[in-house]
């Protein structure tokens, strides 16, 4: 089913002075509940769209599945998908998942954990990245724009995040818009986990090449985190990242570029690049 992403409201603009009735098109923000193998894990606020990637997506990035786990997802799970307005999604993996705790409340999209033991939670289970050749730099900084391109719903809005994942060669495989920042990248990551195309790195061996994920604002640890445990060797932001951020990506080994905006690009992980070691 397709849902409508965006809706149009007529408003007054002020410039100097009240003007005429102009239409404006807002992006639609619904909440959306995740169930792993029929129980409660979590509820967030989401851009309609993608909603299984999305799913997908944030069970790995919270180490609730592994890849390969996933055997069904549906909307719903405990009556009808019209009658909850296609906003549960039930993930199945036949067992595998242990019961997940689920978490109070809903979660932010913009930020969605706190606390020392819950960032060590998030981190202690993963390896650090397999050894890679340095990327290009170039390449890397030229990204936001391509993601930018993509991202018709900002257009439309204004109002959106955006994440992309893309190959060595800068070829765009998937682009994601929601409200929610860590949704987007979910949304991305889902995708390529849906489809057996994700390097991630919580198994032994890498399952695809290299890849880079590209986020429209800043590069939060949690966006570090996102990118660690989906096996990317690479984050580029058009923000700056956070100091916790720097230190978990040369932790993991994993190629972090701030403030990427046109030829211009900053730096921060891994030391070897920094320090010009390489």
């Amino acid at each position: 089913m397709v849902r409508s992403r965006s809706f149009s409201v007529f408003t007054r603009r002020f410039d100097g002075g009240i003007g005429g009735r102009d239409p404006d098109e807002l992006v639609v923000e619904e909440p959306m509940t995740i169930r792993l193998d029929d129980h409660p894990v979590a509820s967030t606020m989401r851009t309609p769209g993608h909603d299984f990637e999305l799913a997908a997506g944030f069970l790995l990035a919270e180490g609730v599945i592994e890849p390969g786990w996933i055997t069904g997802i549906r909307y719903c799970g405990t009556g009808s998908a019209v009658e909850s307005e296609f906003n549960v999604v039930s993930v199945e993996t036949g067992g595998r998942a242990p019961t997940p705790t689920p978490r109070l409340g809903s979660i932010s999209a913009s930020c969605g954990l706190c606390g020392s033991e819950a960032i060590e939670g998030l981190t202690e289970r993963l390896r650090v990245l397999p050894a890679y050749e340095p990327w290009d730099l170039e390449l890397l900084v030229a990204l936001p724009d391509q993601l930018r391109a993509a991202q018709t719903l900002f257009d439309a809005t204004g109002a959106v995040h955006a994440a992309a994942a893309f190959d060595r060669s800068g070829r765009l495989l998937v682009a994601r818009e929601d409200i929610g920042r860590h949704n987007a990248v979910d949304k991305v990551t889902g995708r390529l986990l849906l489809d057996g195309k994700l390097p991630s790195a919580t198994t032994a061996v890498a399952s695809a090449p290299d890849l880079a994920l590209v986020v429209s604002g800043r590069a939060s640890f949690e966006m570090v985190q996102k990118a660690w445990v989906g096996g990317y060797t690479a984050l580029v932001a058009v923000s700056a990242p956070s100091a916790l951020a720097v230190t978990t990506a040369r932790r993991a080994g994993l190629t972090v570029v701030g403030f990427a905006r046109g030829a211009t690009a900053t730096i921060y992980s891994p030391a070897e690049l920094v320090d010009g070691r390489r």
